[in-house]
């Protein structure tokens, strides 16, 4: 019985708000938008971050959960100011032999070297000025996510001869072909003529959204046409199934370390890093969209709260002498305020929902114009509408517990 009274007293309490929300369309339209600004930053900055998510670990997945990488450079890089603080500038480059050296060893699968550089690219009319792209050795398709259709990748042959044959995005696609079939044709990268041999698809994550023209070329192709220079040359290795990858990074670092005579004593002259430690500075990243993300929200939130105050305020002075008669008639203090707090929170959770259809018109825009599979998840919604109803709550209770608080004869007199 208490129940049904206490559900009635709560679908009375949201038709009364609506009532009020028609009665004062710009005051309520004010707080609404003020929740709705706070809700929407969470909702698409969530559906981003989650799509992002999405695309790093399937583009981790691609590369295989045990692959490891070697770079002359940290993961992590800060407060660089020369050689002095940063010691590793002056480390020898990776080469094409260390990643040979590295194959060879019978913990190993396989080895990719990879470097980036950008070039001209033209196609009849339509040029490109600076254009990236990466330089991989043959195999990068293991290490590396997405997919290439239509089309294939370069061979073994294509990289030893420096065969004039390129990858090219969607982005690039769209710039020089529109809808017409790509592969086949010839393009002019630094004024030299290549043959586009595939379209491939890249995984978009915060990193590469795949947003920007970019093309992929064999490694020796690149660095024999493009004079593409290999300081910053890194290694994808894969350990062979079923080697453990401490033991495949061992046989790495070991041989590194015999190929650069390094005394037991020295340290590594170079920087091994899993993918756990990519997921670690990528967490790093994201954790300051999630900072601006709260801020932003907040300042909404703060906006609706003080908008609910008010008008919560005007509803308890208009509604002085209503209040006056319920009381006579043997309400209680905890039933109005019962009422204007489930008012107060009907007009914030009305924020929430417009906060929330606008975001989630946002994600299926990230989700159709870029590679980025952004998704609301469904924590977020239960998480948007639970803080917008407590913020109703706790900016309300000043207004309702004024209105509990009225006294019933003077507010019968109230005119």
């Amino acid at each position: 019985m208490r129940f049904l009274m206490l559900l009635q007293a709560l679908g009375e309490g949201v038709l009364i708000a609506l009532d009020a929300i028609r009665s004062n369309k710009v005051r309520a339209g004010l707080t609404v938008m003020g929740i709705a600004v706070g809700v929407f930053v969470v909702t698409a900055m969530s559906a981003a971050v989650h799509g992002i998510n999405a695309g790093v670990e399937q583009s981790l997945a691609a590369a295989g959960p045990t692959t490891f990488f070697i770079s002359k450079w940290p993961a992590e890089i800060n407060n660089c100011d020369g050689p002095s603080s940063c010691p590793w500038i002056n480390f020898p480059s990776l080469t094409i032999d260390d990643a040979g050296a590295i194959a060879k060893r019978p913990e190993i699968r396989a080895v990719v070297g990879h470097a980036g550089g950008q070039a001209a690219f033209k196609y009849h009319d339509r040029k490109l000025s600076s254009v990236s792209y990466d330089a991989f050795t043959p195999g990068w398709t293991e290490v590396d996510g997405g997919d290439i259709s239509p089309g294939r990748s370069f061979t073994q042959g294509e990289n030893t001869s420096a065969a004039e044959v390129v990858l090219i995005n969607d982005k690039l696609k769209e710039e020089f072909f529109g809808d017409a079939e790509a592969v086949g044709k010839d393009i002019q990268i630094a004024n030299q003529p290549f043959r586009v041999i595939g379209v491939f698809h890249p995984v978009g994550n915060i990193f590469d959204t795949g947003n920007s023209p970019k093309a992929v070329i064999p490694f020796e192709t690149a660095r024999r046409r493009l004079n593409l220079g290999t300081r910053w040359m890194d290694l994808s290795v894969r350990p062979r199934d079923g080697v453990p990858q401490d033991v495949a990074m061992d046989a790495a670092i070991a041989t590194l370390r015999t190929r650069r005579a390094l005394r037991p004593a020295q340290e590594n002259t170079f920087f091994v890093y899993t993918q756990e430690k990519i997921l670690e500075l990528y967490n790093k990243i994201t954790g300051v969209f999630f900072l601006v993300m709260l801020g932003l929200s907040s300042i909404g939130l703060l906006v609706g709260g003080v908008g609910v105050v008010a008008i919560m305020m005007i509803s308890v002075t208009e509604r002085t002498r209503e209040i006056g008669v319920r009381k006579a008639l043997g309400a209680t203090r905890a039933t109005i305020l019962w009422q204007f707090l489930v008012e107060a929170a009907t007009l914030t959770m009305i924020g929430a929902i417009v906060g929330l259809v606008v975001g989630g018109g946002l994600t299926m825009l990230i989700r159709h114009a870029t590679p980025i599979q952004a998704s609301i998840p469904p924590l977020a919604v239960v998480a948007a509408l639970a803080v917008s109803a407590v913020t109703g709550i706790i900016f309300g209770l000043i207004p309702a517990a004024r209105a509990a608080r009225l006294d019933p004869v003077e507010a019968l007199r109230y005119e």
